[in-house]
Parts: structure tokens; sequence; C-alpha cells
């Protein structure tokens, strides 16, 4: 590693804090793990210092931000692995049983799609047809909130994921 991508333990202590915090005012919850908490802290701001983007520590980043957009922590994928697994794909969010010693962590399989299946389609009507608006209506691609206004909202109210987690959805 080069200078400049080494992550000292106060920027980890500082992330964890930070993430611990956004998480739970918005009903998440991190590992209680804290040790490998941390570590996963140090893989996302070294993905930070490397490509100018917290990705997933867990997963292969491109270092093209347009083609990683969806493991950008909290990635795409983190609320349906909660929902069936109890954990998100590297560990970082659990869920409550998880956190409540009812339900053990384990791995999950990669739900990320291959490369040439990652564009996403417009959405279409019950009949079919692809549906339009006056205005735009954009979609956070973390928590799924949906807002219509000609821009995405600079962070999202529900889950705090920032302008470029938001895609044009109509």
């Amino acid at each position: 590693m080069t200078e400049e991508t080494i992550v000292t333990p106060g920027e980890a202590d500082r992330l964890y804090e930070q993430l611990k915090a956004e998480g739970e005012a918005s009903g998440y919850r991190l590992n209680p793990d804290v040790t490998f908490t941390k570590e996963l802290m140090k893989g996302l701001l070294t993905n930070e210092k490397r490509y100018g983007y917290r990705a997933c520590p867990c997963r292969l980043s491109s270092g093209k931000k347009e083609e990683d957009i969806d493991i950008i922590c909290p990635c795409d994928y983190r609320d349906p692995d909660l929902d069936e697994y109890g954990t998100c794909y590297c560990g970082l969010y659990v869920s409550g049983a998880v956190v409540e010693g009812k339900k053990q962590v384990s791995p999950i399989p990669e739900r990320r799609p291959p490369v040439k299946t990652r564009k996403s389609a417009k959405p279409k009507s019950a009949s079919g047809a692809v549906m339009s608006l006056s205005i735009p209506v954009w979609r956070c691609k973390v928590c799924g909130y949906l807002c219509a206004r000609d821009a995405p909202p600079e962070v999202c109210p529900i889950c705090k994921a920032k302008k470029d987690r938001f895609e044009h959805f109509i």
C-alpha cells in the first residue's frame, strides 16, 4: 500500500462511530463484533482513498464509480441480504435477531449480478408500457425511497445515502 492509502486506527474509529450513529438513527445495526467491524471500516476507508468512494471492501471494485455505484456502502444489496440472511454480504450490517443472539451470522451468496446484466430496466406499467411523467421520479438505490422532483435530493431523508445513489426511476 502507498502512504496515501494507509488508514489509521483513529480514522477507522471515527467512521465506526459515524456509521453506528447514522445506522441506529435509520433503524440499522452494525455487526456487534467491533474488532471485525473496524477492519471493515479500514477497508471502506482504503477504498475511499484509492477510488474516491467507499466501495464494499468484500467485493472487487473496478475503480470507476459509475460501474461500482451498486456496491458503494451501504450497497444496493444490503436490505435484501438483511431480510433474507440477517446480515449484508460483508457482515457490516446485521439484523436485530443477530444482535440479540437469536440468529448466527453465516456466509451469504453474492447477490450482485454479473457485469453484463447490471443495467437497470426502465419501469413499466402493469400493461408493460414504459411509464413517463411530467416530473422525474428518483429512487434511492439503497433504501427504495421515491421522490418526484427535478433532481434527486442531496441526501436521502430515509437512509442518508448521497445524491449519487439515486437513479432516475420514471
